[in-house]
């Protein structure tokens, strides 16, 4: 009989009574070890987990519904506790090496979860997330999935430099070793599995796309994602860190001013080169400030500021060269003013200032 070393994980609310059937065809095929979480079902639902109690299958129970990304960690919590390594339990916890976490609402076949588990015995597990990734060119996709999925996806490209065919999968393969760190990643519904590809860019974790089926049952009628509330959630999550840098860079422009007007009203007729003097002491004042506020608030990174201190400041004078000579140069060939040009070239490279700082800076270190 086969037995496959990875652990099957699915979070549900109000099921189909097709979930057993697939249940069924998943053990046929070698998954003998089931998690389901029952994230606040209404009791109607209650012989469809009873059957999967049946069938094996380790259900655990929300009380009320806490969303898709709190019944995950449920999930992953109960596996590092049976079936992490290390733990007593004999021969049954050598061979468990991992997860995969799919949806119940019939998009992932059972072929699909097969080929992922394959793919981890021929990569031998090693630790990097594996997602299953539908084809959203297929004819029968709904035109709101194929909608979001390419917008969140360009967006996920544009901040996070990562280009993902598929952001919105629920098929995912998991190594025990990243189980524990994605159990702590922020986010109780689907702004979570979005959380998890940012944890995985934002750390390095190496990611793999595996081509799956692109099912979706009577146009997608079985799931529980908000359109508008779940998609706000997940935008707001992705667009968060780029909006606090924005608001990070004007407070430290007014700031610059301030000081910098402070320091005129000091100095004017006590220090001959008192414009100077301010320029210098107002910048070194605001870029101090702003690299605290990024560092901590913005990207929340926890390298060390030996390591970023340094970069930071040689991306300051790298940016205000690259404006001096993109300014100067476009000048001399666009028939418009300096401050409208300077307002162009200070843009773009705001922005690739932001991707700079998040990739390269203000790394989020692995502490274990």
């Amino acid at each position: 009989m086969i037995k496959r070393n990875t652990v099957i994980l699915i979070p549900t609310l109000d099921p189909s009574p097709t979930l057993l059937s697939y249940v069924q065809s998943l053990k046929k095929k070698g998954f003998h070890e089931i998690i389901v979480v029952d994230d606040g079902s209404d009791q109607k639902y209650r012989k469809i987990f009873r059957d999967l109690q049946n069938e094996g299958c380790k259900v655990l129970v929300h009380a009320i519904n806490l969303g898709k990304g709190r019944a995950i960690k449920t999930g992953f919590n109960y596996f590092l506790n049976n079936w992490s390594e290390g733990l007593p339990g004999g021969e049954q916890n050598g061979t468990i090496k991992g997860i995969i976490t799919v949806d119940s609402d019939g998009q992932h076949s059972v072929e699909d979860v097969v080929r992922l588990d394959d793919y981890f015995v021929e990569q031998g597990l090693k630790p990097e997330l594996v997602l299953g990734a539908r084809d959203f060119n297929y004819g029968n996709v709904p035109f709101k999935s194929r909608f979001g999925n390419e917008l969140t996806s360009f967006c996920f490209r544009l901040l996070y430099g990562k280009k993902i065919k598929d952001t919105q999968t629920g098929l995912r393969g998991i190594p025990t070793e990243l189980v524990k760190d994605f159990l702590d990643i922020n986010g109780e519904r689907f702004e979570y599995e979005t959380n998890q590809l940012i944890r995985t860019i934002r750390k390095g974790i190496p990611l793999k796309e595996i081509d799956i089926n692109t099912i979706y049952i009577d146009n997608n009628s079985e799931t529980h994602f908000d359109p508008i509330g779940d998609s706000w959630t997940i935008y707001k999550l992705l667009f968060g860190s780029f909006i606090k840098y924005t608001i990070s860079s004007l407070s430290a422009s007014i700031i610059d001013l301030g000081i910098f007007q402070l320091l005129i009203m000091l100095l004017k007729g006590k220090v001959s080169k008192y414009i100077w003097i301010s320029t210098v002491g107002a910048r070194i004042a605001s870029s101090l400030y702003n690299y605290l506020v990024n560092k901590c608030i913005v990207f929340e990174s926890n390298s060390s500021h030996k390591t970023t201190f340094l970069r930071y400041y040689i991306l300051c004078i790298m940016q205000m060269m690259c404006s001096a000579l993109g300014v100067s140069g476009l000048a001399r060939v666009l028939p418009m003013k300096e401050v409208f040009i300077k307002i162009i070239v200070d843009t773009l490279l705001f922005c690739i200032s932001y991707r700079i700082q998040r990739k390269y800076i203000f790394i989020l270190r692995d502490e274990k």
